[in-house]
Formats: C-alpha cells, sequence, structure tokens
C-alpha cells in the first residue's frame, strides 16, 4: 500500500506523444486543426446566435440543437488547444491535475452529448407521430427537465470514471501515446491493476450506449411507421427532412463511437485510437452545424438575413 501512494503522488506529469512520429507534418497538422478549430467555434457559436434571434426558432428541436453546438464548443475546447499546443511546442508534457481534469470534462460532454442526441430523436418521434399535442407534449418545463437530466447523467458517469483513473498508481515517469487523456490512453500507463476501472467504463459505455441507442432506435421506429401510413408524398417528404439531418448526426456520432472502443488493445492499434479520437473531439463538433445548417431552410434564411444586414450597414 506504501509503494502505490508513493507511485501515485511522486506523478506529477504525464508527456503525450500526440503525432510526434510523423515530425514532418506538425506544422501541416497545427494548420488544418487550426482551421477546423475556428470553423468549429464560429459554426456552433453561429448556430446558437441564429436560434437565439430568430422567433420562429424558439421551439423545443432548436433548444436541443442549441445544446448540441454548446456541447460540441465545450467537447471542442477540452482537446484541441492542447492538441495545437503540442505540435508546434518542444514541452509536451501535461499535469498529473491537468490530465484527469481534462478526461473528466471529455468524459462528461461525450456522455452528454450522447443523450442530448436520444433526447432530440424522442423529440422528432413527438413531432412526426403526435404532430397536434407536440407544443403541449414538449412544454418548456420538460425540454429543461431533459436537457439537466442529460447533463446530469453526463456529470455523474464522468465522475464515476476519473474517479476510478484516480484511484490508479502511475509510474514517476508517464509517456501516453496520445494527443490527450483519453481513458485507454492512461489506463495504459498505470502501474496497478486496472480490473475496477474497465469494470466501470464497461458497465457506463455499455448502458450509455444500450440506452441512447434503444431511444434512438424505438423513435425511429414509430416515426417510419407513422411515414409510411401518410397519405400524401407532401407529407412523407416534411417528415422525412425534419429528421433527415437528425439522422446524420446520430450516424456519424455512434459510428465513431463504436469504431473508437472496438479497436483491439494493442500496440499497433494507438494510431487508430488518435485518429478516432480527432473525429470525436474535432471533426463532429464541425460537422454538426454544417449539417443541421445546409439542410434546414429556417436556419439558411436566418443566415441570409444576418448577412444582408451586415452588408447593408457596411454599404451604409
Amino acid at each position: 500500500m506504501g509503494l502505490e501512494e508513493s507511485n501515485q503522488s511522486s506523478v506529477t506529469t504525464f508527456t503525450l506523444l500526440g503525432f510526434s512520429e510523423f515530425p514532418n507534418l506538425q506544422a501541416t497538422l497545427f494548420l488544418v486543426f487550426l482551421v477546423i478549430y475556428t470553423v468549429i467555434l464560429v459554426g456552433n457559436l453561429g448556430m446558437i446566435v441564429i436560434v437565439r434571434i430568430n422567433p420562429k426558432l424558439h421551439t423545443p428541436m432548436y433548444f436541443f440543437l442549441s445544446h448540441l453546438s454548446f456541447l460540441d464548443i465545450c467537447n471542442s475546447c477540452v482537446f484541441t488547444p492542447k492538441l495545437l499546443e503540442i505540435l508546434v511546442v518542444e514541452d509536451r508534457t501535461i499535469s498529473f491535475t491537468g490530465c484527469m481534469v481534462q478526461f473528466f470534462f471529455g468524459c462528461a460532454f461525450v456522455i452528454t452529448e450522447m443523450f442530448m442526441l436520444a433526447v432530440m430523436a424522442y423529440d422528432r418521434f413527438v413531432a412526426v407521430c403526435n404532430p397536434l399535442l407536440y407544443t403541449v407534449a414538449m412544454s418548456p418545463k420538460l425540454c429543461v427537465l431533459l436537457v439537466a437530466g442529460t447533463y446530469t447523467w453526463g456529470g455523474l458517469g464522468s465522475l464515476t470514471l476519473t474517479y476510478s483513473l484516480l484511484e490508479l498508481s502511475y509510474c514517476a515517469s508517464s509517456i501516453i501515446d496520445h494527443f490527450g487523456c483519453e481513458f485507454s490512453a492512461i489506463l495504459s500507463v498505470s502501474s496497478s491493476d486496472p480490473y475496477f476501472s474497465q469494470m466501470a467504463c464497461l458497465v457506463i459505455s455499455t448502458f450509455s450506449e444500450a440506452c441512447s441507442l434503444l431511444i434512438i432506435l424505438a423513435s425511429y421506429v414509430f416515426i417510419l411507421v407513422t411515414i409510411i401510413k401518410m397519405p400524401s408524398t407532401g407529407g412523407f417528404r416534411k417528415a422525412f427532412s425534419t429528421c433527415a439531418s437528425h439522422l446524420t448526426a446520430i450516424t456519424i456520432f455512434h459510428g465513431i463511437i463504436l469504431l473508437l472502443y472496438c479497436v483491439p488493445n494493442s500496440k499497433s492499434s494507438w494510431l487508430l485510437v488518435k485518429v478516432a479520437t480527432v473525429l470525436f473531439t474535432v471533426v463532429i463538433p464541425m460537422l454538426n452545424p454544417l449539417i443541421y445548417s445546409l439542410r434546414n431552410k429556417d436556419v439558411k434564411e436566418t443566415l441570409r438575413r444576418l448577412i444582408n444586414s451586415k452588408l447593408h450597414s457596411h454599404s451604409m
């Protein structure tokens, strides 16, 4: 016990390798990720502003969408600044506390976003299957409760996993073959039995993934049945268009989750883990506002009016 405490207390920093196996690509990767990070911030902040300023968008669907944009900003801000830093700075260390804080927030935002997408699927189910009762069924109070529930579970799940990592011992000089403090990467530099941490991760990730996918699949089965029963093609198109963007976002999000957590635990798989994490923390937050804005008439109209008003004010 004394040795384990000594090992744990002696760990003050971790060294992040990042993409050091590609030394010639460091500057290129920095520019690429910097551009993507800028697009993420502008795109998601823009989506939140658009939802706020257009009264037509003050509906449950856009309330959830603005929270999804907020989560994408937060998720990207957890990992991307450190990724940009280690691509240009020789000192690639991160403090033990900083690493655990990064993991906690990164994990919390991912779990929260997982359930936010499930809540949005339920919202689409009510909108398509019970359109006349939509405003009553999706009351402001229920919407707030659903959002609060997703954040609460995200925080509790992440807190449990962070605690499981804090209980482990680590070597004095720990090198993490990753650009951030991802669960399996931290676990790989532990010097104690990771059984409790692995079981906690398995239970929380399986429960979260199964519950969110069950809500999504059930919602879309009912939506599909309702669409098939629609007599007019116009109704079919309208119902499909309200769900297409959300289905695209779900497919990308859960596809990458399955890719990330189905990777075999071996040395050769670390590059794939890093690529999957990049997709998760950098690419998805960039794609979501594009997916929802390009397929949404109200969002495009609000954006067009904003641009026109800015151009008009400048020309004056």
